[in-house]
């Protein structure tokens, strides 16, 4: 596959004649798009001072979608060609029937570039990228004589996007994305804990690969394992827990954020369906989904239908105004698209789907939220979880925790968990910092089998009544 820029409708189709077969699957339909991708990514990953794994992956093909109320005809190939799309076609057109729709009107055109459209991949030779790692290695190493293993990861993909629209209408979209993981296990009288800190966005691999860049990132994650050594066991209960600020708004995305997505509450299997204009959270709770943040993860200059990205208020002041929109569901449910209409690739249909999703900072110092905590629990970094996306009740692992006592941080705590339901929590926000932090850049959502990259953040947050799992104080 050439690194060429892709130009499908001058080195693929012919734009007059795949305008005529989107034109015909789409007859009497209410929606539908050609959309067209390329994709190219690799990654490098030294493990234990060795290369353990370089790989290369190069993928392109198109997705036709024809759309009737709550039905969509899609098709998808590896092969851009006029023959393809004629096959593709008749697929699509099963959706659409006896036809009798009316066409929805197109997406808006943006002239918004929120990232750079240079293949983030050749900022540097294969060559410099391992040195760069095997640099890493070494300085993580010459840290702490406890350090007995490190594995970093440099990451890198470019997608370019073209969307065709039965009206005449072509989009064009190019995404670069980049991202450093660095994770350190150390070792002290036969205990072995680990630390890891990553992030990056949509820019070039150069940055990441400065010394300046790395060697905190370095230093972070062996912090985190070091404190890891010292932790005991995590208390168990009900208990006030104070979330740091940053990425444990992940907890916010996934309690929260998927069921704030306009195609769980059209079909009414969210927790919040129903609500809308309703107070859904304590006051002074501010959520906002904006995918216009420059060179964030999260951010796309405009969604896989062609809709402009927006900065989408979803509650405010704890009042619930406004749900994530694809078209297809924005116009079942009578309101507009939000810029919200994502895909893996090509191969999946879009549907509403989370860009950078946080919570407004508040107007109280961090240190006064952990002070008014007689006895709780600071998180402060977190691993994977799990929600129900019906009623809201979520789990989390804590990878950074500390049991808090008469407003004094003590022991770190290892094995917490965070139980609870995000209708709840939400209620139960009894203080919001002013220190509102977004995350490094490392976050990843799935959704029906899709994955795409997304942010989050938040500030720091006292809430009440959580479910602590751990072992039993």
């Amino acid at each position: 596959m050439t690194d060429q820029p892709f130009r499908p409708f001058e080195t693929h189709l012919d734009e007059a004649a795949a305008l005529e077969i989107l034109r015909a699957a789409t007859l009497g339909a209410e929606d539908g798009e050609l959309f067209l991708e390329r994709r190219r990514s690799e990654a490098i990953v030294l493990d234990d001072g060795r290369i353990k794994t370089a790989s290369y992956d190069a993928s392109e093909g198109f997705g036709l979608r024809a759309v009737k109320g709550e039905v969509a005809g899609y098709a998808h190939a590896t092969q851009i060609s006029e023959s393809a799309l004629r096959r593709a076609s008749e697929t699509a057109r099963l959706a659409v029937g006896d036809g009798g729709g009316t066409f929805a009107a197109p997406p808006q055109g943006t002239n918004v570039k929120l990232y750079g459209d240079a293949d983030p991949m050749a900022d540097a030779t294969f060559a410099v990228k391992i040195d760069t790692l095997r640099e890493i290695d070494a300085f993580a190493r010459a840290l702490d004589p406890r350090v007995i293993q490190v594995s970093a990861t440099l990451s890198a993909s470019y997608q370019e996007v073209e969307i065709l629209r039965p009206e005449g209408l072509r989009l064009r979209d190019l995404r670069p994305m980049a991202r450093l993981n660095i994770s350190v296990i150390v070792e002290q009288n036969g205990r072995r804990e680990q630390g890891g800190m990553g992030g990056g966005g949509r820019f070039g691999l150069k940055g990441l690969m400065q010394p300046d860049h790395w060697q905190p990132v370095v230093r972070e994650a062996l912090r985190i394992a070091l404190v890891n050594l010292d932790a005991v066991p995590a208390p168990a209960g009900v208990m006030d827990v104070v979330l740091g600020p940053g990425w444990p708004g992940i907890l916010l995305h996934e309690a929260i954020g998927h069921g704030l997505e306009g195609d769980f509450n059209r079909k009414k299997t969210s927790a919040f369906a129903g609500l809308m204009g309703q107070q859904i959270a304590a006051r002074g709770v501010t959520v906002l989904d904006d995918g216009t943040l420059p060179d964030r993860r999260g951010s796309i200059s405009i969604d896989d239908e062609g809709t402009a990205s927006a900065r989408n208020v979803l509650i405010e002041d704890g009042i619930l105004v406004g749900y994530m929109q694809d078209r297809q569901n924005a116009r079942l449910m009578g309101v507009a698209p939000t810029g919200n209409g994502r895909r893996e690739s090509y191969a999946h249909i879009p549907m509403p789907r989370m860009t950078n999703t946080y919570m407004l900072a508040g107007q109280e110092d961090p240190v006064t939220l952990l002070a008014g905590l007689k006895d709780g629990i600071y998180a402060v970094g977190f691993g994977g979880g799990q929600v129900d996306i019906t009623n809201g009740k979520f789990v989390f692992s804590c990878t950074e925790a500390y049991r808090v006592q008469n407003g004094k941080i003590g022991a770190p705590v290892k094995g917490a968990t965070l139980i609870g339901d995000g209708a709840t929590a939400l209620k139960h926000i009894r203080a919001i910092g002013n220190d509102l932090a977004l995350d490094p850049g490392i976050g990843n959502c799935g959704k029906a089998g899709q994955w795409v990259p997304v942010g989050v953040g938040q500030p720091s947050l006292l809430i009440g009544g959580l479910t602590v799992g751990g072992s039993a104080a």
